[in-house]
């Protein structure tokens, strides 16, 4: 059993949470994810990146979005509570290397959570790191302070302008991929639509530019397919050939496309969960 050491929200809908995993703490390297499972009999199996992590406390930590009926229990799960799977570390680890121009790292919603421990990696290899923030509000930003006190730049986008600038995180990118010292790698993950924008704007400028995939994903060891991608016109699969690819060779549309295949089921689950838990929590009131 996996104990949650600490869980809190971040934003609307997005959870931050600790969980006491030594093996997985000593062993993980940044970019890699982990698979939980909250019901060891029937329960799905969903892939979370590793936010953060501490080898000799032994935690990682988790942030997620509460968007179907497994993740909406995971968000109500408290500390104290154990889980009784999370089976990792899983994937490649990102390719860190010392650069001789600026990295430029972005996230977008709460994707700029696994985007730290890779701009930790960054900095312990000598880097100048610039993180971009993106999100709709200044009420969905999270990690600010983290990154703050991380990269050598933060610049925050808001779609809104109630935090930062006004606009999205490609007008920066653009700026900073056509100036005088333009970044020598690029490295977003968020929204598979944002990843796509940004690996057209840089792909101009020739920069090399990663992009971290979170497809559809069940077993994690490459044996059911369903992460599937084409990449530079090849089939590969996220959980063991990535999660990290280049972003100037993925087939982003069929990709999107392949994520929205159940997107009418887990809406319908969400829902359907939310009401039950709703009875329960109702029911106990009563009693």
């Amino acid at each position: 059993m996996f104990t949650i050491l600490e869980k809190k929200e971040l934003s609307s809908g997005v959870y931050y949470m600790k969980i006491n995993a030594p093996e997985i703490a000593r062993n993980r390297k940044a970019g890699q994810f982990i698979i939980v499972q909250i019901d060891a009999e029937y329960g799905e199996r969903i892939p979370l990146t590793i936010a953060d992590a501490h080898s000799d406390e032994g935690w990682i930590a988790l942030v997620f979005q509460a968007v179907g009926a497994t993740t909406l229990r995971l968000s109500q799960k408290k500390a104290g509570d154990e889980l009784p799977t999370v089976l990792g570390p899983l994937g490649n680890p990102s390719v860190i290397e010392k650069r001789a121009r600026p990295v430029v790292v972005i996230g977008g919603g709460f994707g700029v959570a696994p985007c730290y421990p890779i701009v930790q990696a960054l900095k312990a290899a000598g880097n100048k790191v610039i993180m971009i923030i993106g999100a709709r509000t200044k009420d969905l930003l999270i990690f600010v302070d983290e990154m703050k006190s991380t990269a050598d730049d933060v610049i925050i986008m808001t779609d809104d302008g109630s935090a930062g600038r006004k606009g999205l995180v490609t007008v920066p990118l653009e700026e900073l991929c056509s100036s005088n010292s333009p970044p020598a790698e690029v490295i977003a993950i968020g929204p598979p639509i944002m990843m796509k924008f940004a690996a057209q704007t840089t792909e101009p400028y020739g920069i090399p530019t990663v992009v971290s995939l979170n497809t559809i994903m069940i077993d994690g060891t490459g044996m059911c397919g369903c992460c599937r991608v084409t990449v530079g016109g090849k089939l590969q699969f996220v959980c063991v050939d990535g999660p990290d690819f280049d972003g100037h060779q993925v087939d982003w549309d069929t990709m999107m496309l392949r994520m929205r295949s159940f997107k009418e089921y887990e809406t319908e689950s969400y829902h359907m969960c939310k009401l039950e838990l709703q009875a329960a929590a109702g029911a106990e009131t009563q009693t």
